[in-house]
């Protein structure tokens, strides 16, 4: 093993059972020895530089390229492992001025007069729709699930959620709702079997839209509700009673929220309510994680309430609710890791092996975030009247359980046709 790479983990791996095997063969443990072992091992000595200099990013590709292998415990296990150890202190020169420079580009493309929000949609969303089949519930729900009571299934969990965000709504039958990033089509269509209403999604994925078109088609649901490829920026229309957004805002970009909220209240009636779901972070970021914006969503950034609610405010928004769901997340990825390694032959008939290492990464990383990282779910509630909604919380639960008599009976879902 390079000596600069053993330095950095003998400075890093305090706690724990890291047994590393080098490119010369070298077998060496670092850590107090508690715990499940991990194990790695490295193809290359180049690949040792290279972690050593840019672990920010080269950890990802190294496991993708499959010059770094772990051969006892998993991805997520070493990437939560390297969380608990790691300090400030820890970083080296090398990793400082990357920062540095990453923070940097992350300012400047801020900058650019030019907006690639339907490429970066596009990046991620127009992969195969075969691809999420793989490890989604059976409505396609890409965002976390509520699991509500404890013990749940994922597919339980995620009608919880759908259900928990309609009662915070206050649907009543006729009303026009908008639905910013309407992914395939899950939500619009349990909003109008369960609430009687009209929806709009739009999107910025064309392989999204025309899944949940043919979703909609096949639901017989199209006379009440439709999709379209809209950037929410530029969209025109009559002012809605309801406006729904989950999973979406996590790709507006900092620079960006003042309009998109500005967008929101335009878009919604004096007396309408809003409902914003979205992951958030503790405190703001400097940028994203480099392999996040390079492999998986590029230009997508993840708030915190200090930078989302001077927004609200200068929009002449009011915060009615804000809930936050701090482990709901990190159960929903693990069923999806799950359930994705359970077919990786066909995932990896779809794509590659590279593909599918990434894939794993991408939800390990993303679930130790919200174990490790103190990342979570808020639900902000928006209206423009105080009297939009009532004084207490006791709605939600009435309104839930009235939802909840209608999933009981409520037909099942389709087959997605690819």
């Amino acid at each position: 093993m390079t000596s600069s790479l053993r330095i950095l983990l003998k400075k890093i791996v305090r706690k724990g059972r890291l047994q590393v095997t080098g490119a010369d063969g070298r077998i060496e443990t670092f850590g107090d020895g508690g715990g499940e072992m991990i194990s790695l091992r490295f193809t290359d000595a180049e690949a040792e530089r290279q972690l050593h200099d840019d672990p920010q990013l080269k950890l990802a590709e190294l496991y993708m390229d499959g010059r770094m292998v772990v051969e006892a415990g998993d991805i997520y296990q070493l990437l939560a492992l390297i969380k608990s150890n790691t300090l400030s202190e820890d970083l080296t020169f090398g990793m400082m001025w990357r920062g540095i420079a990453r923070y940097i580009a992350s300012e400047l493309r801020s900058l650019l007069p030019v907006n690639h929000n339907q490429r970066n949609v596009s990046h991620h969303y127009d992969l195969s729709a075969k691809l999420f089949d793989l490890f989604l519930d059976a409505d396609w729900q890409y965002s976390c699930a509520y699991f509500h009571p404890e013990g749940i299934s994922l597919d339980e969990a995620q009608v919880a959620k759908k259900r928990h965000i309609a009662a915070k709504l206050l649907l009543e039958e006729g009303q026009r709702v908008l639905e910013i990033g309407s992914g395939w089509g899950g939500m619009a269509m349990y909003l109008a079997e369960s609430s009687q209403v009209e929806v709009e999604g739009i999107t910025l994925s064309t392989e999204q839209l025309r899944v949940s078109r043919g979703r909609v088609d096949k639901r017989g649901l199209s006379s009440r509700v439709r999709f379209d490829l809209q950037d929410y920026r530029t969209m025109k229309a009559a002012p809605f009673d309801r406006i729904v957004s989950v999973g979406m805002f996590e790709h507006v970009g900092r620079n960006n929220f003042s309009t998109f909220f500005r967008k929101v209240a335009e878009l919604l009636k004096d007396d309408g309510v809003m409902l914003l779901h979205s992951i958030g972070q503790p405190y703001p970021s400097r940028f994203t994680n480099p392999f996040i914006e390079r492999y998986i969503f590029p230009g997508g950034y993840i708030p915190s309430l200090a930078e989302v609610l001077p927004a609200v405010e200068k929009a002449g928004l009011l915060v009615r609710d804000i809930e936050i769901l701090p482990h709901h997340y990190a159960r929903t990825l693990r069923h999806w890791r799950e359930r994705f390694l359970a077919r990786r032959e066909e995932a990896t008939a779809l794509y590659d092996e590279r593909f599918v290492r990434m894939w794993e990464f991408y939800l390990a990383g993303s679930e130790m975030a919200f174990t490790h990282e103190n990342f979570f779910i808020f639900q902000m509630q928006l209206s423009k009247s105080n009297g939009a909604v009532p004084d207490n919380r006791d709605y939600i639960a009435e309104r839930e359980s009235a939802l909840a008599a209608f999933d009981a009976t409520r037909p099942a879902l389709e087959t997605v046709a690819f």
